[in-house]
């Protein structure tokens, strides 16, 4: 249960800061994946690379040079998919609470700032929703070596069909490296916008805020045209609905879509 003041009620309002994605949070998490990404990289490159130089195609369909570099990568798949899974469950963790303890302590600092001291426990709500957040982001690092296994395995049998020397292939997992952590970089921010605006609306929820403003990041490079109104036209929004969407007929919270970082500023209520 949460324990709380309540909330003084009267005709006044008092429109609060948001809450935003901790920058620092989102690197920490993006250098953490890339860490393993790199290890990865490095390991498919040396053993690929070794059992290039030991079965080097003859000509072009070298059928015993590809058979050798298959069983090659099968091996490393096995490593790279069981190192991952290890991985992503600690990380999934990690991220998880690391957002609501953020996201907590910056909800606290705004409502003191406000005049309001809330005190609180892990509610079977949030709990519902620190568990939803650790499974996606398993469920995302574990996607990761199987998208960039499948697209190596591609390059090295296209090396060997076409006869391309060992030079060619390093280039080619060193670009697909590049793309690798790319999305790496994509999934610990989105994430993050995602996960402390999930927590952070279960919080509100909880303490009784029942109104918030639609607040436009301005920070993308391609913004959504009806996002940006919503933050012109200061939209309010029912924090326990969203905020209905024209663009895509359907309710939305900030930072829920992909790739936004809208936030909202809740509304309190009794200020006099």
């Amino acid at each position: 249960m949460t324990t709380r003041r309540p909330l003084r009620r009267n005709k006044s309002e008092k429109i609060l800061r948001p809450i935003r994605a901790n920058a620092g949070l989102e690197l920490a998490y993006r250098r953490k994946i890339e860490a393993l990404i790199e290890e990865m990289g490095a390991s498919i490159e040396y053993w690929l690379s070794a059992e290039y130089r030991a079965n080097p195609p003859a000509l072009a369909q070298d059928e015993l040079s590809a058979n050798a570099l298959k069983a090659a990568m099968r091996r490393l798949a096995r490593r790279w998919l069981a190192k991952f899974d290890e991985a992503a469950e600690k990380l999934g963790e990690w991220f998880a609470q690391s957002v609501a303890t953020r996201s907590d302590a910056a909800l606290k600092k705004i409502l003191k700032d406000a005049g309001l001291t809330v005190e609180w426990k892990m509610t079977r709500a949030q709990r519902d929703v620190l568990n939803a957040t650790v499974n996606e982001n398993v469920a995302l690092i574990k996607s990761i070596p199987s998208q960039y296994l499948t697209r190596v395995e591609g390059m090295v049998t296209r090396s060997v069909q076409t006869g391309r020397d060992l030079g060619q292939l390093a280039k080619d997992l060193r670009e697909q490296l590049g793309v690798t952590k790319r999305r790496a970089a994509f999934i610990s921010r989105d994430q993050n916008n995602k996960a402390t605006a999930a927590l952070t609306r279960a919080r509100q929820i909880e303490i009784g805020v029942d109104e918030a403003i639609w607040v436009h990041s301005g920070a993308g490079k391609h913004p959504r045209p009806s996002h940006a109104k919503a933050g012109r036209d200061k939209e309010r929004y029912n924090v326990a609905e969203g905020w209905l969407d024209p663009a895509i007929d359907k309710r939305i919270w900030p930072g829920t879509e992909i790739n936004c970082r809208c936030v909202g500023r809740p509304v309190i209520r009794g200020f006099g």
